[in-house]
């Protein structure tokens, strides 16, 4: 586990910003996983800012987002789809075809679930996935409780989660109950995990994932198992790490 402290969320987002650039310029068809959020909203604008000024071409990438909510069409301005068009994928010359993230408005869920999975596998592995934290621990939408050894799967989510996403909504009741989410142990299987931290509202979050039990009441502490972490944080999220 690596951990890079930073002064603040502009310093974590173009850390991470420079940090993906490296990843595909490096890579071969790259996989990245993404997450969605307010967190990596910054990096996502200095990734536009970038393949803007000609620092980074995403012709030859293939994306994997983490979720998706249960219900909301894909054209809702609340769905995860519509948040990715809008922070990113309609501003760089990535390929339709090559982004991808679950249906949550489909039929039959279970087999959606199944069939992401399966694109996932075909993918070989996903390069580089970036994450954020929830303030009870989950990633992605793992809520507490969600088993390490978990693929992708349709979740109840947690009180805690809806209301801190009521922000995005015009009310709490809007927010869906369900999500589709990528599970635990597929995003373990992933070769390199750069998880995004900022502000004092996470800092609880943060010491318990780095000095805490491994437990499944808090998913994200089985991150410290992965061979290649890195816990990018700013200074407001830090303050209980020595």
């Amino acid at each position: 586990m690596n951990i890079i402290k930073v002064d603040d969320y502009q310093a974590m987002s173009q850390w991470a910003c420079q940090h993906i650039i490296g990843k595909i310029n490096q890579t071969n068809h790259p996989v990245l996983g993404l997450a969605t959020g307010s967190t990596p909203e910054g990096m996502y604008q200095c990734l536009i800012d970038s393949y803007q000024a000609g620092f980074v071409s995403f012709k030859d990438v293939t994306t994997f987002n983490l979720d998706e909510y249960v219900g909301l069409a894909i054209d809702d301005p609340n769905s995860y789809h519509s948040f990715m068009q809008d922070k990113l994928f309609n501003h760089i010359n990535i390929r339709e075809e090559q982004t991808h993230l679950p249906n949550g408005n489909t039929k039959d869920h279970q087999q959606e679930c199944k069939d992401y999975e399966r694109l996932i596998q075909q993918a070989k592995s996903i390069d580089l996935q970036i994450l954020g934290i929830g303030l009870n621990g989950h990633i992605g939408f793992n809520e507490p409780g969600t088993p390490f050894t978990s693929r992708t799967h349709v979740v109840e989510l947690d009180p805690l989660t809806r209301e801190a996403n009521a922000r995005f909504f015009n009310q709490k009741q809007d927010v869906p109950t369900h999500a589709i989410t990528m599970g635990i142990e597929t995003i373990m299987e992933s070769k390199e995990i750069v998880l995004l931290v900022s502000g004092a509202n996470k800092a609880e979050a943060v010491k318990r994932l780095v000095t805490g039990e491994l437990s499944e009441s808090f998913p994200a502490s089985i991150l410290k198992q992965h061979d290649n972490l890195t816990i990018v944080v700013d200074q407001a999220a830090a303050v209980h790490l020595n």
